[in-house]
């Protein structure tokens, strides 16, 4: 039987305890043995020269396969040194959790985006480098956190303070409290998901907007399957903004993406589909009965 690590923080896993028990029961319906572990409770490190992984002080038999739902990049560098395959790897965890080296990648791509200057807390400029009102984000934020909207100097002369290490700066020049995400497993588009807030700048779900089901144009979906083409991906959420055309301009990739509003305003199971995904990728990297 093909064996399976669900990682999670301990604050994140009380507080999707729902979602946590949608994966398990989706994977034992596909012959999956799906065990929850919560990080506090995990050692691993080198110990005696050898690649140690402990559970509650334990040495486990290693899985075929971890989803790792937290964000910490040694987890994943670990367990896939070990031989395990991680969703999402390291590689798309280190990038897709550092807003400035997403953007960094995606220009690679001609995939259009707001003006966006990259920061260190510990040498910002006098003034902003960009018009204000502007947008500051920290690099590492989630979830709609870590996200200032600077509006005037004297907020820009506090920047230092309210936030740590790595910035980016961005334009405000887009319809703001609006913006797109889009679902991705593997090498397909699952849905795309309209944000709107009447009350922030900010569209997240969590924090009060709404949500309804939006469909790509060719042109926008073509966009999308760039960036999908680009990158080994897993399951992340691909937001985008809105110009004050319309268009769309990229923002952000989720690494960790929650699928709430997916499931709010669709029918479609994507925890099904993720996990018939990780089979496939194991079958390809290993024959499995």
């Amino acid at each position: 039987m093909v064996t399976g690590w669900l990682i999670y923080n301990r604050m994140d896993a009380n507080q999707n305890s729902s979602y946590i028990n949608w994966f398990l029961e989706e994977a034992a319906k596909q012959n999956i043995s799906l065990t929850l572990i919560i990080r506090e409770e995990m050692t691993f490190g080198i110990i005696n020269n050898q690649r140690t992984i402990l559970v509650g002080r334990k040495s486990l038999h290693l899985p075929d396969f971890a989803v790792v739902r937290t964000i910490d990049t040694m987890i994943q560098l670990q367990l896939e040194a070990c031989g395990v395959l991680c969703c999402n790897s390291s590689a798309i965890s280190h990038i897709c959790n550092d807003k400035a080296l997403t953007h960094h990648h995606i220009k690679d791509l001609g995939i259009p985006m707001v003006d966006t200057i990259f920061q260190h807390n510990k040498s910002l400029p006098k003034k902003s480098p960009l018009p204000l009102p502007c947008v500051v984000k920290e690099v590492s934020g989630k979830g709609g956190k870590q996200v200032y909207f600077i509006r005037n100097q004297q907020e820009w002369d506090k920047v230092s303070k309210i936030a740590t290490n790595n910035l980016i700066v961005q334009s405000c020049n887009v319809q703001l409290g609006k913006d797109l995400r889009v679902f991705v497993v593997g090498k397909n588009i699952i849905g795309a998901v309209l944000r709107q807030s009447n009350n922030d700048f900010r569209a997240n779900y969590k924090l009060g907007g709404t949500a309804t089901l939006f469909k790509l144009s060719n042109e926008q979906a073509s966009m999308i399957q760039d960036i999908i083409d680009y990158f080994d991906f897993d399951m992340v959420g691909i937001d985008f903004l809105f110009d004050k055309t319309g268009d769309i301009l990229f923002n952000e990739i989720e690494d960790v993406v929650g699928s709430r509003i997916l499931s709010a305003v669709t029918d479609s199971n994507i925890v099904k589909t993720y996990i018939s995904h990780i089979i496939k990728k194991l079958k390809k990297r290993n024959p499995i009965g």
